[in-house]
C-alpha cells in the first residue's frame, strides 16, 4: 500500500501506551491496533485530529506516502 502508518514509532518516541491513546481518543484498542498495522481502509479526520492532539504531532508524522507502491498491489480478487 502506498500509505505507511508509523503510529507505533511515534508511540514509542512519546513513551505512550496504545491502551492510553485508545482511551484518550475514544476508539477501541483493537481498532487502534488495526490502524497501527495499516489494516484499515480509512480513518476519520476527527480521529486523526485527536491522535495528533494527544501525541503533539502532525498527521505527516504518522502517515507516510511511499512512492512507487500502488493500491493494486493490495487488491484482492
Amino acid at each position: 500500500m502506498p500509505i505507511e502508518v508509523t503510529l507505533d514509532v511515534i508511540l514509542a518516541k512519546r513513551k505512550v501506551k496504545s491502551k492510553d491513546l485508545a482511551a484518550a481518543v475514544g476508539i477501541t484498542e483493537q481498532n487502534l491496533s488495526l490502524l497501527k498495522q495499516g489494516k484499515v481502509k480509512g480513518v476519520r479526520f476527527s480521529t486523526l485530529e485527536a491522535i495528533c492532539q494527544y501525541l503533539a504531532c502532525q498527521p505527516g508524522d504518522i502517515l507516510h506516502y511511499t512512492e512507487g507502491a500502488s493500491m493494486a498491489d493490495d487488491a484482492v480478487e
